[in-house]
Order: C-alpha cells, then sequence, then structure tokens
C-alpha cells in the first residue's frame, strides 16, 4: 500500500496496472484467497475508476465552459462600461461631476503642462 493515497498516480502506474489486469484476466485458474481480489472485485474497481475518470473530465470540460462564458460576459460588462463612460462624458461635459463620479478625472484635474526651459 502507498503512504499517500492523497496524491494522483502516473500515468505509466495506471497502465501498468491495466496491463496487468488484462493479463489476469487471461488466467484460466485465479482463485485468490481473499474474496476481495477475485477478477469481479479487481474489473469492478477497475469500472468504478474508469467511471471516476469519465466524471472528472466531464465536469473539467463544464468548468471550462463555465470559464469561457465568464470571460465572455466580463469583457461585455467591460466594453458597456466603457461605452457608458463615452455616453456621460458626451451628455454632461468632460469637467463634470457625473465625470468624477464614474472614476474618471475631471479635465481641471489633470497638470497643465510647462515648457521646459532650454539647457544652456
Amino acid at each position: 500500500m502507498a503512504r499517500n493515497q492523497n496524491v494522483r498516480l502516473k500515468p505509466v502506474q495506471l497502465q501498468a496496472d491495466l496491463d496487468a489486469l488484462t493479463a489476469l484476466n487471461g488466467f484460466a485458474v485465479y482463485t485468490p484467497a481473499n474474496a476481495a481480489y477475485a477478477k469481479t472485485a479487481v474489473t469492478a474497481k477497475q469500472t468504478a475508476m474508469k467511471a471516476a475518470q469519465d466524471a472528472e473530465t466531464a465536469v473539467q470540460i463544464a468548468l471550462s465552459t463555465a470559464r469561457d462564458a465568464a470571460t465572455a460576459a466580463e469583457w461585455e460588462f467591460h466594453n458597456t462600461m466603457l461605452a457608458v463612460k463615452e455616453q456621460v462624458i458626451a451628455q454632461f461635459g468632460k469637467n463634470s461631476d457625473q465625470v468624477q463620479a464614474l472614476g474618471l478625472k475631471k479635465k481641471t484635474e489633470y497638470k497643465t503642462p510647462a515648457r521646459k526651459a532650454k539647457a544652456a
């Protein structure tokens, strides 16, 4: 038995186990002393493992689909808010309190450019 059974098995180890199961199924006479290790029990464990892996894959696909949908919705909202800010500027002007309420700077808050002194 392995010490840490919370870590996923490497694909090489799983493939070796599946190969061993195929070889075990080829044995004509296999009668273990412990019934938990009979061919039917081992095959049932392999079927349960495959079902769990398929369920994991389905959840990963669902997560990926949900992530893509959330990303698209976030970008759609962001682009809409950019357009809303432009509309507020157009309606109320660049120096209005409404522009500041949206988190933008008023035109008068920007520093006026100063001329640089020429080097001697």
